[in-house]
């Protein structure tokens, strides 16, 4: 046997030291994750050998043992399950699995409290490496099914592993801890005593599905005959299986206690932090199934990453099939975790199948109907507990706004956004309404990259004068929503960047009348010029209903896309046919009207078209937009102050 010595890989061991010289309230944690572990191998054993009938393996017994010896004080978490190849090992042990890694070191630095910094170990899905916080060493040895050579892995946390190949080893995976030394001032308890190992059993696994062993001395003393002989002690060894293996989802709710809900959920979803709420379902008649399912209180850090999976995981009659099923939950609630039990689909299900499967799809619209109804209940009777799920997964329910037609109008209710009418707080479409004034037919709202930048943009003048609110709405699926989505309750969705803004009145209109006509006709002059002048970059220059104390905006056409539209679709690669957009100008700004004059007074001087251009520079600007030639705006600007000092 040759013996490999490997580094880990850089982020790896950075993690490590942070992991392993960090202080956590509670190491007990590092034994559910290994009994997790060895759950999901036996499941995708059993799975394997349900798919592969070559594979020449023996599922009759498939358990958990957990082993003690006192003496070396070591404690082993071994099972029978599918094993992992030397390539896995190396993949899945020696380095970080997984992407942001150096957003967990970074965050695990910043922690402030133990607590938190146990809510990123399992986040991040790193429940392994909570092993080194008990143990002084650690040695995996695992054998993958249908291979003949095991592999032994061995690393104090330091930097360095060894890796072997190894003959004649059982399958399936062995995790010795060679324990540090018990320190009750450093929660650290004594891992070598079966009382210890039985009640974290019972405290955080007892729901898995399979056998959880342990071997314990039974000392049993016999009776002494009327001679007063005998009496003797004698010590056997019993098997024991710790935990009551109950399925929760096949029980109640009332039979089930808010600590196993937690604990279940920590083992499916193999995070740390609690479930904000439990959804039980089951349901009978065509298609009889149940599901346990969870709305996690912490976003997990792939969410938003392209490799980001969904949560819930399909079985059959209680043999699990896959994990990560996409096909029963739509990919804005692909942040839902739990398990669904069918009745009656084949063992040999694939995901192929699963796509064109009327039954998955009918328990996905009665799943995602559940959910949605239990976050519209949350919304209406726990503010506080929807107000924490708002600011986690507000952003990820928002892309079903495009995406599922069916559930629109209840996904529009459940949906909460900034707005003008709260300066720290968010409002409901519903809200909204309730609020409009007398005469207003159109809920307003403006895109842009942060709250600041839109309530300082010039769009948003006449509406603060008019004391009209405006939704704020600064998440990227915002951009693409707003198009897809026409009214919510009969009142139409109106971008104040975009269009003509009609915000009078029929008295103020006939009022106004007069005033407009004559100055339209003062200033044709001059926006007939201005149009010709900055031709290349605008479609029209006009007089604007909207600017109160700017001199100019620039707005788009009812349909067009916004700049934060064009922004995104550019940077992931996507063709943008040019548009042009159109200039308004505030026709009582003394800017516009002094222009308007110059321009009757000397309409051949060239530097008029200078200011032209630089009022419609600053006019992108005002807006957020950044200008397609800084350098030429940076250098008439510097001309034209220079010309005023």
């Amino acid at each position: 046997m040759t013996t490999e010595q490997r580094e880990f890989q850089a982020e790896t061991r950075q993690l490590l030291d942070l992991m392993v010289h960090s202080i956590y309230s509670n190491k007990d944690s590092f034994l559910r994750e290994l009994i997790s572990n060895s759950s999901d191998a036996l499941d995708k054993l059993r799975l394997e050998s349900y798919q592969n009938k070559d594979l020449d393996v023996d599922v009759s017994d498939l358990h958990i043992e957990l082993d003690i010896d006192k003496q070396a004080r070591t404690l082993t978490i071994r099972d029978n399950g599918i094993g992992m190849s030397r390539a896995e090992v190396i993949d899945l042990i020696g380095t970080l699995a997984k992407s942001g890694t150096a957003e967990v070191r970074k965050k695990l630095k910043e922690a402030k409290d133990a607590a938190a910094s146990e809510e990123l170990i399992g986040q991040f899905g790193i429940g392994f490496y909570s092993t080194f916080m008990v143990a002084e060493k650690v040695t995996l040895l695992t054998r993958r099914a249908g291979e003949a050579t095991a592999t032994k892995w061995e690393s104090t946390g330091e930097g360095t592993y060894e890796i072997s190949d190894v003959e004649d080893a059982p399958q399936g995976s062995s995790v010795t801890l060679h324990l540090k030394p018990a320190d009750e001032e450093d929660h650290l308890h004594d891992y070598a005593d079966e009382r210890k190992v039985k009640e974290l059993v019972k405290k955080y696994s007892d729901f898995i599905a399979w056998p959880i062993r342990i071997d314990v001395e039974k000392r049993v003393t016999s009776p002494k005959d009327e001679n007063g002989e005998g009496g003797e002690e004698t010590v056997t060894i019993e098997t024991e299986t710790v935990n009551s293996q109950k399925a929760l989802w096949t029980r109640s709710k009332d039979e089930v206690s808010e600590e196993e809900y937690k604990e279940f959920y920590k083992h499916v979803s193999h995070a740390w932090d609690e479930p904000l709420e439990v959804i039980p379902f089951k349901a009978e008649g065509t298609f009889e199934y149940q599901a346990l399912l969870f709305i996690p209180s912490q976003a997990p850090f792939d969410l938003f990453m392209r490799e980001g999976k969904t949560g819930v995981h399909l079985y059959v009659k209680r043999v699990f099939i896959m994990d990560d099923c996409e096909e029963l939950m739509p990919e804005y609630l692909r942040f839902v975790r739990g398990v669904v039990d069918a009745a009656d689909l084949s063992l040999n299900v694939s995901r192929e199948i699963l796509q064109q499967d009327r039954q998955i799809r009918a328990i996905r619209r009665r799943l995602t109907r559940k959910v949605l109804a239990t976050i519209k209940e949350m919304q209406a009777e726990q503010p506080e507990k929807y107000k924490t799920f708002w600011s986690q997964f507000g952003r990820a329910i928002k892309e079903g706004l495009i995406s599922d037609n069916d559930n629109r109008e209840t996904l529009l209710g459940i949906s909460s956004f900034a707005s003008t009418n709260s300066e720290d707080g968010v409002t409901t479409l519903a809200e909204y309404v309730d609020r409009m004034k007398d005469g207003q037919e159109q809920i307003y709202y403006m895109t842009g990259e942060s709250r600041s930048q839109i309530e300082s943009s010039p769009h948003m003048e006449a509406f603060k004068a008019r004391g009209l609110e405006v939704l704020l709405l600064t998440d990227s699926v915002d951009e693409v929503w707003v198009g897809n989505v026409p009214d919510f309750d009969g009142k139409e969705f109106q971008s104040i960047s975009k269009g003509e803004v009609d915000l009078d009145t029929e008295e103020e209109k006939k009022e106004a009348e007069a005033q407009r006509e004559e100055q339209d006709k003062d200033f044709a002059d001059l926006l007939t010029w201005m149009t010709e002048t900055l031709g290349d970059d605008v479609k029209e220059v006009r007089l604007s209903s909207r600017l109160t104390t700017s001199p100019a905006c620039v707005v788009g056409d009812e349909f067009s896309f916004s700049p934060q539209l064009e922004k995104m679709y550019k940077a992931s690669g996507q063709f943008v046919p040019p548009s042009k957009r159109i200039l308004e100008l505030n026709p009582v700004h003394d800017l516009v009207t002094g222009l308007k004059k110059a321009r009757e007074d000397r309409s051949e001087d060239p530097s008029l078209a200078e200011t032209a251009e630089l009022l419609y520079a600053t006019a992108l600007l005002a807006e957020g937009t950044e200008l397609a030639d800084p350098a030429k705006f940076s250098r008439l600007l510097a001309d034209r102050l220079t010309r005023t000092v």
